[in-house]
């Protein structure tokens, strides 16, 4: 098996999962799949940084079979508890027993609690360091991004940042860096990945990354735990990033509904006429039909959202209350919207809709918009005109 070097001396040993279509608790789609990606440090002490997916700890294991025997790792760093990086380590352990973990302390704790195994623990805090001979490694916590055990491994001497789930991506390739991939494939599951799983944590991300900056540390290349290396430009990742964490908008509108007869459908479609013929970019998604993570992608960096349902017990359809549920956790700022939807002989679902959209801190625009049944022509051109309406706005 060829070893895939990252630096001089410095490994992948991870994996990559083709067929997973699935992740968080079916919260996210994986059309691209993901790999689960581990480093394998060798100096005068060796580090393995990060494992695999549990049932992906034959091919780590095999890995690093090929370029080292297992027993020889002296240290483990654990950036982060969760199953998709931690999984592996009972196995990997088994291996080497006298081998040093350096996590967190929420680490250490989220390790036990997953596991029940009393490894040689050494907790770690932002400033320490520890030595491997000619390199060595720096720890940087960072709580939120995204679990509370998170933190960031740096080996100055590479100038190399293994920040976990950071700057990552569910995206399964047979090539490792960023300039041997499509880049616009790339950068659209980057997206992705922020929209569905940072959206919320965006103050505490630009905290971190000044952090980073006034720490004066230089970064030739970024090695996530999910996807593709950064080696070429990893200065495009950093910047997405704080352009994402401070809610940075395009003049952009994603228009989201759910219809029961197709008279809701009617409206959205002549709302997102009105839009267009405004000169507005628009993205129209039916999400009892639709991939609820591919419309937040699509929702990171629109100014305005459109959310209709038809009415059904006087609230909305099952399929946007869920949607709308997922969107208030993610908390948007910096945004506006507006409600519309039709109903038979009583109304609810515009109320609803523009309940929760102020719950999220998301702010009402213009007056929603109902039909009573099908609507006619009048309540359709209403429709069109709602769409310049909101048109303006965004402009």
């Amino acid at each position: 098996m060829n070893k895939i070097e990252v630096k001089k001396d410095i490994f992948w040993v991870g994996a990559v999962d083709w067929n997973v279509r699935e992740f968080h608790g079916h919260t996210y789609s994986t059309k691209r799949g993901t790999t689960y990606n581990a480093y394998l440090i060798l100096d005068e002490k060796i580090a393995l940084v990060d494992t695999v997916y549990g049932p992906f700890a034959g091919e780590l294991i095999q890995k690093i079979r090929d370029i080292v025997p297992p027993g020889k790792i002296d240290y483990i760093v654990a950036n982060h508890v969760e199953i998709d990086h931690s999984g592996a380590m009972p196995e990997i352990m088994k291996l080497l027993p006298n081998a040093k973990v350096f996590c967190t302390a929420k680490c250490k704790e989220g390790l036990f609690r997953h596991y029940y195994q009393n490894w040689d623990f050494h907790v770690v805090k932002t400033g320490d360091k520890l030595s491997l001979g000619k390199r060595s490694l720096a720890f940087i916590e960072a709580p939120m991004i995204h679990w509370p055990d998170s933190m960031f491994t740096y080996c100055p001497e590479e100038e190399l940042l293994l920040p976990n789930d950071a700057f990552g991506q569910h995206y399964a390739t047979s090539e490792r860096f960023d300039d041997e991939v499509d880049m616009c494939a790339l950068m659209d599951e980057a997206q992705k990945y922020y929209a569905n799983i940072l959206i919320p944590l965006g103050s505490i991300i630009l905290k971190k990354i000044e952090e980073i900056k006034n720490l004066n540390i230089p970064i030739k290349m970024i090695a996530p735990s999910h996807g593709i290396i950064w080696r070429k430009e990893p200065a495009k990742i950093i910047n997405a990033y704080v352009s994402w964490a401070k809610n940075a908008t395009k003049p952009r509108v994603v228009v989201v509904y759910e219809t029961m007869w197709g008279a809701t459908e009617k409206m959205a479609k002549n709302i997102v006429q009105g839009l267009t013929d405004s000169g507005i970019a628009v993205k129209l998604f039916d999400i009892a039909k639709s991939d609820r993570s591919e419309v937040v992608k699509e929702m990171l960096d629109a100014k305005g959202y459109v959310i209709g349902s038809s009415t059904h017990g006087n609230g909305m359809l099952t399929n946007i209350a869920g949607f709308l549920d997922f969107l208030k956790g993610l908390k948007p700022k910096n945004r506006i919207a507006a409600a519309f939807g039709s109903y038979g002989w009583a109304g609810g679902a515009v109320d609803s809709i523009e309940a929760i959209l102020k719950e999220t801190g998301i702010e009402i625009a213009q007056p929603s918009l109902s039909a009573k049944y099908v609507p006619d022509e009048n309540e359709i051109r209403r429709c069109y005109e709602y769409g310049k309406e909101f048109a303006a706005k965004i402009k």
